[in-house]
């Protein structure tokens, strides 16, 4: 079996020496394109309206530490205001009884998420990790959504 072709002055025993990058260059030029067409499907933002839901209510363990958040960022602990200073050492305070209390968090639907987040990690930093989001229940007549 011989591998070669082009006879020029070479035997036809001898293999041919020259690589072919033709198909190499064609693979690489369709991969390209496919990349190329793929990627912005890639990078993508969701635009997301959550729905309302009916759930059954949780069956509470003790007093929880109620947090909310208005839409101007201001944080209210247990319906008094209150700084961000000041809930670090308040949530410190709080997270020393046995058992952890859980924290509720209520946020209205226009407060920045980074008020949501901040008040998020305060709690976890000092130990409370249940963490639960208030929310209203859907009214009854509402069009459910897929």
């Amino acid at each position: 079996m011989s591998f070669g072709g082009f006879e020029r002055g070479h035997s036809p025993s001898q293999p041919m020496a020259e690589i072919n990058v033709t198909p190499l260059v064609d693979v690489m030029l369709v991969l390209l394109v496919i990349f190329i067409i793929t990627a912005p499907l890639l990078t993508y933002a969701l635009k997301l309206d959550l729905p309302e839901v009916n759930a059954a209510p949780a069956t509470p363990s003790g007093e929880p530490i109620r947090l909310s958040i208005d839409g101007a960022g201001a944080i209210y602990l247990n319906a008094q205001p209150i700084e961000v200073d000041a809930l670090r050492t308040r949530l410190t305070e709080l997270a020393t009884h046995r058992p952890a209390p859980e924290v509720h968090l209520r946020a209205d639907k226009s407060a920045r998420f980074e008020r949501v987040a901040l008040v998020m990690s305060l709690a976890q930093e000092v130990g409370l990790t249940r963490i639960g989001f208030v929310t209203e229940p859907a009214p009854a007549d509402a069009t459910k959504r897929p």
